[in-house]
């Protein structure tokens, strides 16, 4: 590893160069503003870095994808990232602009400098290290940099069946979202996925006066009310028929997970915004985790303006979104939605705007305890082993459409601010990420 380290240390400049010239090319995937120049340029990235790179055409934005095949009977990894970054509005809460890169106070800040092109450039970097050191890298590489997962990714999943046997590898890894807010890295094992649903109730053509058509005209905002009384009972459980069916039982190993974890309930609280949280460290991880959930998005109808106006409203509209844990169908869980609209408030449209599906990996899985060895070794203390992140990615394609194991290990600090004005990573991660994909690969191979 020191030989590893004082070749970082020694291209140090040069690194941060190419990542403030990625930066600077904007890939806004919402709009696609500079995404092929962006393609473009992680395909010239590869290139430097070993990579045998090609641009590959989906329905949306262009995959980039590289490899270095050294000999079939090593270890191949497959390496996913995205450089399409999110809108930067709003743009006068920046501190300096969004596409220019800026240090201040031991922080980088740029847009997508955390999400995710400072974590996926850590490994064409850290290719790059390992063939001046040891002339060849340990063993096979892949790398997936989609344009679309700001959006989404509506394409990936496409992409991966059709390409199955070019993407064939041992293990994926992934490297975005935040480190744990204790400071120490992060081995997660899955994601939960995600259901997003819209409820409509209409009642007259027209919104009505309360008070000449009250009792007369019908109010769709009840409907809605009335349904959702339905979904949860007064403990939170979702009361939606065969809603948990599949759901994985808790094994004695994620137990043991759950209860290593770093946990401070005034912190936690803090982060929320609340006064308190009233759960034990093993509830809270649990119920983030490893149990889906039921959320009120959003909630509209009538009038929300200053003052009073005294109307009927004509239409009602509902968000949800579910997330979904291991085993759970989002399409399975969308018809038992449907069924039970239909049955207890019939007038009511439901429509899915999309849905992810849940993913886990077996912390026991051979390469995973390399993995967790790899990152503990460059960080120089124990990750934490989390089973699930709270939040959904395209984990899945590489678990279900894939069927490879998968591990994400984030690169970034806690208070990234992806999605948000000043989107930063903390000056010393970056060499620190470089150095963690190095240790992967050696420790992957052996």
């Amino acid at each position: 590893m020191r030989a590893y380290v004082e070749d970082i240390q020694q291209h140090e400049q040069k690194y941060f160069e190419k990542l403030f010239a990625l930066l600077r090319q904007e890939s806004i995937s919402a709009d696609g503003t500079g995404i092929r120049e962006c393609a473009e340029l992680v395909a010239d990235y590869m290139r430097k870095a070993g990579l045998q790179p090609e641009i590959i055409e989906t329905n949306g934005h262009p995959v980039v994808y590289g490899e270095r095949m050294i000999d079939e009977a090593l270890p191949t990894i497959l390496f996913y990232g995205h450089y399409d970054v999110q809108p930067p509005d709003p743009l006068d809460e920046w501190v300096s602009p969004p596409f220019e890169p800026s240090i201040r106070d031991g922080k980088l800040f740029a847009r997508g400098v955390g999400d995710n092109k400072g974590q996926f450039l850590c490994h064409l970097l850290a290719f790059e290290t390992m063939l001046r050191v040891d002339g060849e890298l340990p063993c096979n590489v892949k790398m997936v940099v989609e344009g679309e997962e700001e959006s989404g990714s509506p394409n990936l999943e496409p992409f991966v069946a059709t390409h199955k046997e070019k993407l064939a590898a041992d293990l994926v890894y992934t490297s975005d979202g935040p480190m744990h807010s204790s400071g120490a890295p992060f081995v997660l094992l899955g994601v939960r996925g995600m259901l997003y649903v819209e409820f409509t109730a209409r009642g007259a053509k027209w919104d009505n006066h309360s008070g000449n058509k009250g009792n007369i005209a019908p109010n769709p905002a009840w409907d809605l009310v009335y349904l959702l009384n339905t979904m949860r009972d007064e403990s939170g459980r979702v009361t939606i028929e065969g809603f948990y069916d599949d759901v994985l039982p808790v094994t004695e190993i994620e137990r043991n997970q759950l209860r290593a974890l770093p946990y401070d309930a005034e912190e936690v609280a803090e982060t929320v915004g609340v006064e308190e949280i009233r759960f034990d460290g093993e509830e809270y991880y649990e119920r983030l985790t490893l149990e889906p959930t039921c959320n009120i998005a959003g909630f509209h109808s009538g009038y929300g303006g200053p003052g009073s106006k005294t109307i009927i409203p004509k239409e009602a509209m509902l968000k949800m979104d579910f997330r979904l844990v291991a085993n759970q169908d989002p399409v399975k869980i969308f018809e038992a939605i449907c069924a039970h609209v239909k049955k207890h408030a019939p007038l009511v449209d439901v429509r899915h705007h999309g849905y992810m599906y849940p993913s886990r990996t077996s912390s026991e899985y051979p390469l995973v305890q390399a993995v967790i060895g790899a990152v503990e070794t460059a960080y120089r203390q124990p990750p934490v082993l989390q089973p699930s992140l709270g939040g959904s990615l395209p984990d899945a394609v590489w678990t279900k459409t894939l069927g490879t194991p998968s591990v994400i290990v984030p690169y970034a600090n806690s208070d990234e601010a992806n999605h948000s004005p000043n989107e930063n990573m903390n000056v010393d991660l970056f060499p620190k990420g470089i150095l963690c994909t190095c240790s992967v690969l050696a420790k992957i191979a052996k």
